[in-house]
């Protein structure tokens, strides 16, 4: 006689999934600093990082934090800090690599992507 078959539980896809520093790198730099904002901000421990149509080259970086990863998102694990993009994002995004500088004058996170056509001066926009 046959065994009676097992039912395998279906489990829910994730709600994202895993990326490497192929799509996005922090350097160490970037990777204290975001992890220093995380611990004064404690707005999440996710750093999302997002791009959106606006600024001198019709499209801008944002960076902000989120409690947790949404469906379709993928997550890297860069320099010490989990860092969130969204699939439409990820296609401009493929390569960046963001530092951070102290500097007084032209300091803060700067974005390096080897996808930008060009970029504005304060490096906060790009075009494809």
């Amino acid at each position: 006689m046959p065994e009676p078959a097992t039912l395998v539980p279906q489990t829910a896809p994730p709600a994202f999934r895993e990326g490497g520093e192929g799509l996005v790198r922090l350097t160490d730099a970037a990777g204290a600093k975001v992890r220093a904002l995380v611990a004064r901000e404690g707005q999440g421990e996710y750093l999302r990082i997002a791009i959106t149509g606006g600024g001198c080259n019709g499209l801008s970086y944002k960076l902000g934090f989120a409690p947790q990863p949404r469906r379709g998102d993928i997550l890297v694990r860069t320099a010490g800090v989990p860092v969130l993009v969204d699939a439409r994002t990820a296609l401009y995004l493929k390569g960046t690599q963001v530092d951070y500088s102290s500097q007084l004058i032209a300091g803060g996170f700067k974005f390096t992507n080897p996808n930008a056509k060009a970029s504005c001066s304060c490096g906060e926009s790009f075009s494809v």
